[in-house]
């Protein structure tokens, strides 16, 4: 049964994004605001369907530990649902991402249209000068910035190390970070064709304030985002 619906869900998923795709080109010579609600209304439809189809559901915790205004997230990376989830629970998010993502026909226009911070991993220094500035000008509008402090995606119950670059940010944006566990791989696996039956949780996090040490700040934002998510992990092994 999880075979056949997450082949249903696969199939409808792909469908949505062919129609979305065509439609929205003409959004492209409109103001980048109505690509920012085009696109939670994509998110929302391919959420419906896994509901629905595989019976992945989702809920969110933590949601009094949000600031206001422009803020840094560093969320822990399990599935692709993380990224674009983002956009149904926070306003206008700027997801830090690599700039061939950009490329892609269709899809990757939305995104850059819709003010994503896309970086060039090989340009080194160039590349962190223009996440910072990207970062920093995301905040002056108050729009929370999302980084991903691996850089990819890990299955529950591993991680990797953690990138300089969220401190990067932390140091020059200046405000609240707010670390975010989840368990989404566990039912949406990172190289897994199949979706498992249950609930995604996305727990955000008491915000770590700005004005760390940097070596004592990324110490701390790991601990956080490593030991929350594995006790969500742990929560459904228990389920």
């Amino acid at each position: 049964m999880i075979q056949i619906r997450s082949a249903l869900f696969s199939a409808l998923f792909l469908a949505i994004m062919v129609v979305m795709s065509l439609l929205y080109l003409p959004l492209l010579a409109l103001p980048r605001r109505v690509m920012v609600v085009a696109a939670r209304w994509w998110v929302a439809v391919s959420l419906a369907i896994l509901k629905h189809v595989a019976g992945v559901r989702w809920q969110v915790r933590g949601r009094e530990n949000l600031p206001g205004g422009g803020f840094l997230v560093a969320a822990k990376h399990q599935s692709a649902f993380e990224t674009f989830a983002f956009r149904l629970v926070l306003d206008d998010p700027a997801y830090v991402l690599k700039r061939e993502l950009t490329w892609i026909p269709f899809f990757g226009w939305y995104l850059a249209k819709s003010g994503v911070i896309a970086i060039d991993r090989g340009a080194g220094a160039k590349a962190l000068k223009a996440m910072v500035k990207g970062a920093q000008a995301a905040a002056a509008e108050g729009r929370p910035v999302i980084i991903f402090p691996e850089g990819t995606r890990t299955a529950p119950g591993h991680k990797l190390p953690y990138h300089s670059g969220v401190a990067m940010l932390y140091g020059a944006m200046g405000t609240p970070v707010v670390p975010v566990a989840l368990n989404s791989g566990m039912f949406w696996g990172r190289r897994s064709f199949l979706k498992r039956p249950g609930t995604i949780i996305i727990e955000f996090l008491p915000a770590i304030a700005p004005g760390m040490d940097r070596k004592a700040f990324m110490a701390e934002l790991e601990s956080r985002i490593e030991t929350a998510s594995d006790r969500l992990v742990a929560e459904d092994s228990k389920a």
